[in-house]
């Protein structure tokens, strides 16, 4: 037997023993008066008016600590908020309640009353006059001195990874608070928030491929949406001018630091804007995003140091693949000297790609890791932008830009196509992409034809990806560390 499974056991024995003498171990009539985080507000606001003739507290929350100390002990315990020391006597208590705390393990919750008091050190100390068993554990917490390190086992059981580790916690707490402050940019922008399908009987608004499922009553197949955008352009012909969405997408594709399969995106459509008012838009959304949650705008993120003060560069795709990539300019025209190239640097480019296609994959390889301050690259080809308007003086490009930070994609927006005809050509470009290879090439979607065959006014859109922005604003390596529960290989 390995340790764990005998203080399982000892533990096991314990609950015995206590639910013979009948000690209820679950019970749910404890009503804390606060968390230890009020608490901590009342002492700093009248700490004179506090002591053992002061305010009694009932305080509730797990123990992580016990000190015994034969007839006293100190514990410390915290709830969600933070974490606070009792110290427990034998002759306040009173016997039995005291035999029972001995019983107790770090892990089990607690509630406690009592005044508080102040120790030696000045540390403020809840004094018990009362104390009960609220709920008892069986399986022990990782060993303090130890901690919990191993990434498997953190993202596997992350309610452990959040009990022992603050900086989880932080993660968590700092996530959502980006996510609220997002939600109060675009309201304040005038942005009306909605909810479209996860479930979509043709998979659309990006290249990828999806996860299928069975509706059983409907008897027809579904799709677990790869993104919201067909159906919040919808919106847009419907009259609605400003929306956004904050919610899952789903693709079916590799796992790595940056992917996950599932992920969280915020998706927004304005109407008579264009993909310049968009990144201009991005760039104040961020500052004061940066700014409010970590009250500067310039951080470190994995020893870099990132500015997102307005005023980003803007660098059209075909001349970052010169200045940046280091490409001749004289051969960016030319497919089979580009090919050439890429086989010349052991870049994996197949000879039935399209120019654009070529362009692009050169571009991942060679551009996006060296942006590391905020960066828009526009003007990207048009077989790669099924749904972005054509720029109006080289049709072969179109009104889209990505922004790239820190070496990665964060943001995708572009102008959009509200000629029928034309998004119908776009598709069909796609099928044939599809016809020769691309299992992501876009899906004929002829309900969003007719849709804009109603008439959609000139618009724009963007998707941001808010895992990749958190792991900016937290410095996480990994992707899997500001989502509560990524994916993970079925254990075996």
């Amino acid at each position: 037997m390995d340790k764990e499974s005998k203080l399982i056991q000892v533990r096991k024995e314990k609950i015995n023993e206590l639910k013979e003498n009948g000690i209820n171990l679950y019970p749910n009539d404890f009503k804390p008066s606060c968390s230890v985080k009020e608490l901590k507000k009342i002492i700093d606001k009248r700490p004179d008016s506090l002591g053992e003739k002061g305010d009694e507290f009932y305080m509730a929350g797990r123990m992580m600590a016990i000190n015994k100390m034969g007839k006293s002990s100190f514990v410390r315990f915290k709830d969600g908020s933070d974490q606070l020391q009792v110290y427990v006597q034998k002759n306040r208590v009173g016997d039995e309640t005291y035999s029972l705390f001995k019983k107790l393990d770090i892990g089990d919750f607690i509630g406690v009353k009592g005044p508080l008091f102040q120790t030696r050190t000045g540390e403020w100390t809840l004094l018990a006059k009362g104390f009960r068993l609220l709920s008892k554990t069986v399986r022990p917490l990782p060993e303090k001195f130890h901690g919990l390190k191993d990434p498997e086992k953190r993202y596997r059981q992350r309610y452990l990874d959040l009990i022992m580790n603050e900086d989880t916690r932080q993660i968590f707490i700092k996530r959502s608070k980006i996510v609220a402050a997002m939600r109060r940019f675009f309201e304040e922008k005038g942005f009306m928030e909605v909810e479209t399908p996860m479930m979509q009987p043709l998979a659309g608004g990006a290249e990828a491929t999806p996860f299928k499922t069975w509706h059983n009553a409907l008897g027809m197949e579904l799709f677990l949406r790869i993104a919201p955008e067909l159906y919040l352009k919808r919106l847009v012909v419907g009259g609605f001018e400003k929306v956004f969405e904050i919610n899952r997408n789903f693709r079916n594709e590799g796992i790595s630091t940056r992917h996950n399969p599932e992920f969280t995106m915020v998706e927004f459509y304005q109407a008579y804007a264009d993909y310049e008012k968009l990144m201009d838009l991005t760039e104040e959304m961020f500052e004061s995003i940066v700014k409010e949650i970590l009250g500067s705008t310039t951080i470190e993120y994995q020893g870099q140091t990132i500015d997102f003060k307005k005023g980003w560069q803007r660098i059209p795709m075909i001349e970052s693949l010169a200045k940046i990539g280091g490409i001749d300019p004289a051969i960016l025209d030319n497919t089979e000297a580009l090919l050439n190239f890429a086989q010349e640097n052991k870049i994996q480019i197949t000879k039935k790609d399209r120019h654009g296609k070529v362009l692009t994959k050169l571009f991942d390889i060679l551009v996006e890791p060296k942006l590391i301050q905020p960066t828009f690259i526009t003007g990207y080809p048009i077989e790669v932008s099924p749904l972005s308007r054509k720029n109006d003086v080289n049709p072969e490009l179109t009104d889209r830009f990505e922004l790239f930070i820190a070496g990665r994609e964060i943001a995708n927006g572009f102008s959009e196509i509200n000629d029928p005809e034309d998004q119908h050509n776009r598709f069909l470009m796609q099928a044939r992409q599809r016809d020769e290879g691309n299992s992501e090439a876009h899906i004929m979607d002829s309900e969003y034809v007719e849709a804009l065959e109603y008439g959609m006014p000139p618009t724009a859109g963007e998707g941001i990806g808010i895992d990749r922005l958190v792991m900016l604003l937290t410095d996480s390596p990994s992707i899997r560390e500001v989502i509560l529960f990524p994916h993970m290989k079925k254990n075996v």
